[in-house]
C-alpha cells in the first residue's frame, strides 16, 4: 500500500475486485446537471421524458459512469493513482431511486509501465447497465 492507502503497482494481482453502491436521487440529477451543464430534458423534464422510448426521466449516463471513477479513486487501485482512460458502453437507463453498484476488477498489471487495466461494470438489480475498461497509472513502492 502507498502512504495514502492506495495499492502500489507491485501490490496488484489479476482478479482483485472492489465495489461501491449509490442510490440515485433527484438531488444527484439536479446537481450533476448544474455541474456538467447537461440540461437535456430527458433528465429534467418528466412531461417530455414520458414521450420518449424510456417513458420517463432517466439519470445522466455519465453520472453512473462517475461511480466507476469513485471505486478506482477510493478503493482499487485507490488514492494516489491517476485515471488514464475509460471506455463505456451504456446498456440500460438508470432512474431516480435505482441503486447503482459499480465494480472494477483487475484484468492486467503492467509493472514496468506502472499501469493497470481493469474491467468496469455498473449494475442495477443484477443487470449490467454500463460495461467498460479502465486504465490507471499507479504508484510504486520504488519511489
Amino acid at each position: 500500500m502507498n502512504s495514502l492507502g492506495g495499492y502500489n503497482i507491485e501490490d496488484l494481482q489479476v482478479g482483485m475486485t472492489a465495489s461501491l453502491a449509490k442510490t440515485v436521487t433527484e438531488a444527484d440529477i439536479a446537481m450533476f446537471a448544474g455541474v456538467s451543464m447537461d440540461v437535456n430534458p430527458i433528465h429534467l423534464n418528466e412531461e417530455f421524458a414520458k414521450t420518449t422510448q424510456f417513458g420517463g426521466r432517466i439519470a445522466h449516463g455519465m453520472l453512473s459512469a462517475g461511480f466507476i471513477s469513485a471505486v478506482l479513486a477510493n478503493k482499487l487501485p485507490g488514492p494516489g493513482t491517476v485515471y488514464m482512460g475509460q471506455t463505456v458502453k451504456f446498456r440500460a437507463p438508470v432512474r431516480i431511486g435505482d441503486t447503482v453498484t459499480a465494480t472494477v476488477t483487475v484484468k492486467e498489471v503492467l509493472v514496468d509501465k506502472r499501469r493497470c487495466v481493469l474491467d468496469a461494470v455498473c449494475s442495477v438489480k443484477g443487470k449490467d447497465i454500463i460495461t467498460g475498461e479502465s486504465v490507471m497509472y499507479c504508484t510504486t513502492e520504488k519511489g
